[in-house]
């Protein structure tokens, strides 16, 4: 039968013994002395004649049900349980005036940086059908933006769905009292929300393309901070560092120009910070090298997969065990009644 074991086939040898039980239980014990049987040879044999081998043919199947029980017959359960140990991460974006920037994308001027980081993040959660990366669909992320202040956008999370929608709303700061760039406090807040998390794996991507300029906590103490919690921080350093496209309203006409305005990236800083806390600091001047980045940080960060088959099965030898009882009951009571012999 397929799918079908045995836990112990080497009781299957007992089987052997049902044509010696058949034997033994056919077998005449007594008989009765005629003067003649010449008589009873033409008489015509009655069914119980026929029949009278069946107690003992009852028994013999009964014994090889018996030694089937004992072999252990069971079937596996289809299922196998896969235990996967995601990694919880916490995505650190800077969402500050800067990101207008346009140059991350060659010979294209109208997406700006904030744009292509999205589209990155996207494909490095969410993965892109599995040409370059299958996502990361068993660990935990959640999104800080930072600018003038740092925001907890997104708790870490499994509902990946969510969090994309909630990266497809981000936006660049439009006032210039929210600007600035609060790289220490974004990590900081970062670190605070991974250091409740159970996961065992704790990392933080950091993404900014400026200069530490404002808030609460600078960045050495926030590197600090990772480090006492264990948490592994990617920095990264995205788009020119130096003159960038930035576009421009003119103030009497109305038109947006673009206009070549200085930019600069504390490089020092975030290799600081990766140093400190045992991560790495990678450098994107443009859209394709940025997705090699997130690409080098997902294959350095991979969930520890660990599969567990959970042997279970369904044991069929009480089916046996009861098909030989209610053999051997037939058989005793058909030998003590319908086929019972003399004397």
């Amino acid at each position: 039968m397929p799918g079908w074991e045995v836990r112990d086939p080497l009781f299957l040898l007992v089987a052997l013994a049902g044509p010696l039980v058949f034997w033994s239980a056919s077998r005449s014990a007594s008989a009765l002395r005629y003067s003649s049987l010449r008589l009873a040879r033409g008489a015509p044999p009655s069914w119980r004649g026929r029949l009278a081998w069946l107690p003992a043919a009852l028994l013999a199947i009964a014994a090889v049900s018996l030694a089937v029980a004992l072999a252990g017959p069971r079937t596996p359960d289809a299922q196998t349980r896969v235990s996967r140990e995601g990694i919880a991460i916490m995505m650190v974006v800077d969402h500050s005036g800067s990101m207008q920037a346009r140059d991350l994308v060659k010979d294209d001027t109208s997406v700006d940086r904030l744009a292509v980081v999205k589209e990155v993040f996207k494909r490095f959660v969410a993965g892109d059908g599995g040409k370059t990366s299958a996502g990361r669909p068993d660990d935990l992320v959640g999104l800080i933006a930072f600018a003038g202040y740092a925001d907890s956008l997104c708790p870490l999370t499994l509902d990946h769905g969510n969090l994309l929608s909630i990266v497809d709303d981000l936006q660049i700061v439009a006032h210039r009292d929210e600007d600035g760039t609060a790289l220490g406090d974004g990590l900081a807040l970062a670190v605070e929300r991974l250091r409740r998390s159970k996961a065992k794996t704790k990392t933080a991507i950091l993404l900014t393309d400026g200069v530490h300029n404002t808030g609460a906590i600078k960045p050495d103490q926030a590197a600090e901070l990772a480090a006492s919690q264990h948490v592994k921080v990617y920095c990264i350093g995205t788009g020119s560092d130096g003159l960038a496209p930035f576009p421009t309203v003119h103030p009497f006409t109305g038109r947006v120009t673009l206009r070549p305005t200085f930019v600069e990236i504390d490089e020092r800083t975030l290799q600081d910070v990766a140093d400190k806390t045992g991560g790495r600091y990678f450098r994107a001047t443009d859209e394709q090298a940025l997705a090699k980045v997130y690409g080098e940080i997902d294959r350095l960060e991979r969930s520890e997969i660990t599969e567990i088959h959970y042997l279970q099965y369904t044991e069929h030898y009480p089916l046996f065990v009861i098909a030989a009882l209610a053999l051997i009951g037939i058989a005793a009571v058909s030998a003590a009644t319908v086929f019972r012999s003399l004397p």
